[in-house]
């Protein structure tokens, strides 16, 4: 299973970024696909997930209207576009794969809104 990001940079207050996760070794449409993230001295926290299936996404609070989570299942690729972000958006992005109990995480890419 390999997980690669890419997309984070730096970016001013109220600036857009998307981020992708390029997935393989796995069977991708099969599993749930989400983005977390990690601030400077705090925990990971979860972003946003979009479920194998029907597609249905969930978001944290922080980033409801924000941000969008899409998955393209025959590019083997998940998205996060986020707009209008703010300087407490500075962190480092994960993706993550998850189906049952199995999990794996990507190196991350980070992201800093500051002007």
């Amino acid at each position: 299973v390999q997980l690669v990001e890419s997309g984070g940079d730096l970016v001013q207050p109220g600036g857009s970024l998307r981020l992708s996760c390029a997935a393989s070794g796995f069977t991708f449409s099969r599993y749930v696909m989400s983005w977390y993230r990690q601030p400077p001295g705090k925990e990971r926290e979860l972003v946003a997930a979009i479920s194998s299936s029907s597609g249905s996404t969930d978001y944290a609070d922080s980033v409801k209207g924000r941000f969008t989570i899409s998955r393209d299942n025959a590019k083997n690729t998940v998205y996060l576009q986020m707009n209008s972000l703010k300087p407490e958006d500075t962190a480092v992005y994960y993706c993550n794969a998850r189906r049952g109990t199995i999990t794996s995480w990507g190196q991350g890419t980070q992201v800093t809104v500051s002007s």
